[in-house]
């Protein structure tokens, strides 16, 4: 199908990929954001090898290679125990990386790449809901206004969008976040992502993330996993208490706390686990967080994203109808969608929850095996998002994904 008049919620990721690739579909594509203007929220993130087979079909993976950094491996440590050593070169894959990245940086790309196109963005346009016309839908807006009506509504609005129903949970655990100037000479490795934990309660991280919009230096996403009924009582103990805490656990941070001057430049995010039962109506599909979220221990949330707009396009395209399409995109993502949550959500409690005894198996038990071949591969295929194969069914498996010659990460 060619020519649909389409309607996307949302500039994250999601919303943006998605709407380059309907537009180059030859579908008429508009973009509405609430914001004035439109803006990333959050540190960093990883997009891994999934990410980028869609990214290199957008013709956006250079450009999101000199904006990130490379990353080859993942430690963590607990006390004086590696409980976590994944190499993606255990994948054996040409594109066996992952690459550390700002959330502006993405932005950016996808941003630049949407005006360029042509592709209308209204912002400052809240919307709270949709209403079904026939076999359209218009949507409907905070100030009252509708829009015209539209063959298909895209929501891309994130796991707290009003155009789906409530489903989920919210997490007891999220994280501090903080973007800051990469500690050169601390001992960090520029092409991993660090990690340090004391049970399941404190995780520490580590990820470089390359050199964001507006800065002249890399830059490292920091954060520190707090639970969300205890955020109040971190604010009203002061930065130097928190800071000892750190420095206790971790001393190579203190290039990076001594940075942390005021407690705004720390960001909390809450996590949610959540998963629509059904992401599709009549001319309306949910896609990447307002379908699926989960915590971002396996580091998929924009992943998922990027290949749940490709599965859309890819849908659409042969189709004979809009719902036929919409439903073709959700059954080749379906299958693994279902399988990262349910990994995101047996692994959480490892790494964040009030739980003794898992973390005490994670060390002593786990993390000595898991340096074993075929548990090296497991993992490695786990954190790529490559678990399932879930290139093949959308017709990326064997996309060129590497830069071209002379393009690197930071």
């Amino acid at each position: 199908m060619r020519g649909l008049n389409i309607a996307i919620a949302g500039c994250g990721p999601c919303g943006l990929a998605a709407a380059l690739l309907l537009h180059e579909a030859g579908h008429n594509v508009t973009l509405f954001e609430r914001f004035e203007k439109p803006q990333p929220i959050g540190s960093g993130l990883m997009i891994q090898p999934t990410g980028m087979a869609v990214l290199a079909k957008l013709g956006l993976l250079d450009a999101v290679l000199v904006r990130g950094a490379r990353i080859d491996k993942l430690f963590g440590m607990a006390g004086k125990r590696v409980v976590l050593d994944v190499e993606y070169a255990s994948l054996g894959r040409r594109d066996a990386f992952g690459i550390g990245i700002h959330r502006a940086s993405l932005f950016a790309v996808l941003h630049e790449a949407v005006l360029r196109s042509g592709i209308p963005l209204h912002c400052g346009r809240t919307l709270v809901g949709t209403t079904l016309l026939g076999t359209k839908r218009a949507l409907r807006f905070a100030d009252g206004q509708k829009n015209d009506r539209y063959d298909l509504v895209v929501d891309a609005l994130g796991t707290r969008t009003p155009l789906a129903p409530p489903a989920g949970r919210e997490l007891a655990y999220g994280a501090l976040w903080a973007s800051l100037d990469w500690p050169g000479g601390a001992g960090f490795d520029p092409h991993a992502l660090a990690q340090r934990y004391d049970r399941a309660s404190i995780m520490a991280g580590v990820l470089p993330i390359g050199t964001p919009p507006g800065a002249t230096v890399p830059k490292a996403a920091f954060f520190w996993s707090l639970r969300a009924d205890r955020l109040d009582d971190w604010r009203e103990a002061g930065l130097p208490a928190w800071k000892a805490r750190v420095a206790a656990l971790w001393p190579d941070c203190a290039a990076l706390l001594d940075q942390i001057t005021d407690p705004s430049q720390l960001t909390f995010a809450r996590y949610a686990h959540r998963t629509l039962a059904s992401p599709a109506e009549p001319a309306l599909v949910h896609i990447g967080d307002a379908w699926h979220s989960a915590s971002p221990q396996l580091g998929q949330g924009a992943n998922m994203a990027l290949l749940d707009a490709w599965a859309l396009a890819r849908g659409l395209d042969h189709a004979r109808s809009v719902d036929e399409g919409v439903r073709q995109g959700i059954r080749l993502r379906r299958r693994h969608v279902l399988t990262y949550q349910w990994l995101t959500a047996l692994f959480t409690p490892v790494y964040q929850s009030d739980s003794r005894l898992l973390p005490l198996i994670r060390d002593r038990i786990v993390g000595p095996l898991s340096k074993l071949w075929p548990a090296t591969a497991i993992q490695a295929s786990m954190v790529s998002g490559l678990v399932g194969n879930p290139l093949r069914p959308l017709g990326l498996e064997g996309e060129r994904q590497m830069a071209r010659p002379g393009v690197e990460a930071a």
